[in-house]
């Protein structure tokens, strides 16, 4: 019994370090503000870009929209999720710029410098 619990965590755990040495689970990275413009036209119907700001790790991004929305990108698993927000809903910060989405699932967002 106790053998056979050790040779399916030694499994698990090697499935595990494969995937991550493939880097396998993960959407890119957040390359430029073209690329956030797309995901935020993409996702939000109706959403028309101006302009971008990305995160500098990737992770997150501020795209301003024609009518003064905001849409806030952000990684979630292997994919990003986008939400539009109020541009008041948004507050620049020593650290970069945090969205306040008002969702408690989505959660506040910060996009760093």
């Amino acid at each position: 019994m106790w053998l056979q619990l050790g040779g399916s965590l030694v499994a698990v755990l090697a499935l595990a370090g494969l995937t991550w040495l493939l880097k396998l689970g993960r959407a890119p990275p957040i390359v430029d503000a073209a690329f956030a413009v797309h995901e935020a036209e993409a996702m939000l119907s109706g959403f028309e870009a101006r302009e971008a700001i990305v995160a500098a790790d990737g992770e997150t991004a501020l795209v301003h929209g024609r009518d003064d929305s905001v849409a806030v990108l952000k990684r979630h698993g292997a994919h990003f999720v986008a939400r539009r927000v109020r541009a008041d809903a948004v507050r620049e910060t020593p650290e970069g710029w945090q969205v306040d989405t008002g969702e408690a699932l989505f959660g506040p967002v910060l996009v760093r410098r």
